[in-house]
């Protein structure tokens, strides 16, 4: 286990800088460099395999960089326990025998260490968590037998429990009921109150332009990062996602733009 990094409190939460990334021989991300700062909520939107869930694992300390570098609050990415990464729930093998407690107790590894057993402190933690997620009745059901909402709320309420200052969600609302996305909406409402930097990987442009800070338009490259209104012009998500994304107005007469071809999750990056 890495020793607790300590962090420069004069550096932004995170810095990437000239980061590319090669997978098999596929330039899946080259040559992005942006900062946040903390308390920020960013989207990140972009066509299928732009790269999105590529940026997010390198972020985490998941995946290693080709070229370049990423540093939070000035310390590489290894090693921090204030990183909370939750991937597509494609990406995990649901059969790990665990149940819903467990998986958000892992949460707390950083803080409690792994020759440690949890305190009384560190199952209120967790209790507190997916009481949040409204989770709690559901704390010793195995992690396999939930549905796909129920799977989601269990992995944020695990990130409530781990007291993360930076937040990785990788498509948290794809295919997802509504009572489980209202949960999630609510959670970024609660990260945002507590100044919890958040990035949220997204196809729903509508509601990045709505509920976000700030915007970033990727495909393999930084098309795009700004406040809502100045990234998703017509200029500019024609140059990321070419004819398949459609401006659609609704009944109130306002204008969003729906991204028409990736309505899945993301493919191999």
């Amino acid at each position: 286990m890495y020793p607790h990094i300590r962090h420069q409190p004069d550096k932004p939460i995170l810095d990437v800088f000239h980061l590319s990334v090669l997978l098999g021989g596929h330039q899946a991300l080259e040559d992005i460099t942006f900062h946040l700062h903390g308390g920020e909520q960013v989207a990140v939107v972009g066509p299928n395999g732009a790269g999105k869930s590529t940026l997010f694992k390198v972020v985490a300390g998941v995946l290693p960089p080709s070229a370049g570098e990423v540093k939070i609050s000035g310390y590489g990415p290894r090693g921090h326990i204030c990183i909370a990464y939750v991937p597509q729930r494609s990406q995990v093998d649901w059969r790990f025998p665990a149940s819903v407690a467990d998986v958000v107790m892992m949460g707390r590894i950083g803080q409690v260490g792994f020759f440690r057993w949890p305190s009384r402190a560190d199952w209120a933690t967790v209790h507190t968590a997916l009481q949040a997620v409204d989770m709690a009745s559901y704390a010793n059901r195995q992690i396999g037998e939930l549905s796909g909402g129920q799977q989601q709320r269990t992995f944020l309420a695990r990130t409530l429990a781990q007291e993360a200052e930076l937040v990785l969600l990788d498509e948290p609302l794809n295919g997802l009921d509504a009572p489980s996305q209202e949960a999630i909406i609510s959670l970024l409402d609660r990260l945002r109150q507590q100044k919890i930097t958040v990035m949220v990987a997204t196809h729903d442009l509508g509601q990045a332009a709505r509920r976000f800070d700030r915007v970033m338009l990727l495909n393999h490259q930084l098309v795009a990062f700004g406040p809502p209104q100045d990234v998703l012009t017509s200029e500019n998500l024609l140059r990321a996602y070419g004819g398949h994304a459609q401006m659609i107005s609704g009944a109130d007469g306002k204008t969003t733009w729906a991204d028409s071809c990736c309505d899945g999750e993301e493919g191999h990056e």
